[in-house]
């Protein structure tokens, strides 16, 4: 049987990297694992309420001066079962959904110039996102190099694996957005 991932397991897999509120879990979504699993704040909040509800996590009430106290979430026991199970659940490759690419098959039945602008704006989002992961691995790697992985071991290697799988998909989508970029305009030449 195939698994898919859900925001638990994302919520997961950060709060054993290390307990924290639902603010500064969604802070942590917002400069890291966001990018490989986007949530807004709201449903980080309402997820944890749930996973609290479930037993997966546990909170500890933080007093805090001037305003309300605020709770720490860690993983329970289990939670550590909830994501020892999912880790070990295959997942399926066959789900890939891509609108822009079905935008750019019926590109002929429209207006193909929209659908070159939209395929611009991609390329440029996906190229500040290859210069904000390449500015993270700078700044928490600063020790590896592309091939540098022979140097970490545990969670380290496994932040930094995911990482550059994060820059190897930018940099072949921006270059994909190239490809698809040069190749229509060839097309409205000719």
């Amino acid at each position: 049987m195939v698994g898919s991932m859900a925001l638990e397991h994302a919520i997961l897999v950060s709060l054993t990297e290390r307990a924290g509120s639902g603010y500064e879990l969604a802070r942590r979504f917002d400069r890291s694992i966001g990018y490989f699993w986007p949530a807004t704040h709201q449903q980080i909040y309402r997820v944890l309420r749930r996973m609290d509800d479930a037993g997966w996590v546990t909170h500890t009430d933080v007093a805090q001066d001037g305003r309300p106290d605020k709770k720490v979430y860690e993983v329970s026991p289990a939670g550590r079962d909830e994501l020892t199970r999912w880790l070990a659940e295959p997942v399926d490759p066959a789900i890939l959904r891509d609108g822009l690419g079905v935008k750019l098959r019926g590109a002929s039945l429209g207006d193909t110039a929209a659908v070159l602008r939209e395929v611009e704006r991609h390329r440029a989002e996906h190229s500040t996102r290859l210069e904000i992961y390449r500015g993270i691995q700078r700044r928490d790697f600063p020790q590896s190099d592309s091939s540098g992985a022979d140097k970490l071991n545990g969670r380290e290697l496994h932040q930094y694996l995911v990482l550059r799988g994060g820059v190897r998909a930018e940099e072949s989508f921006v270059a994909w957005c190239d490809e698809v970029i040069q190749a229509m305009r060839s097309e409205g030449t000719r």
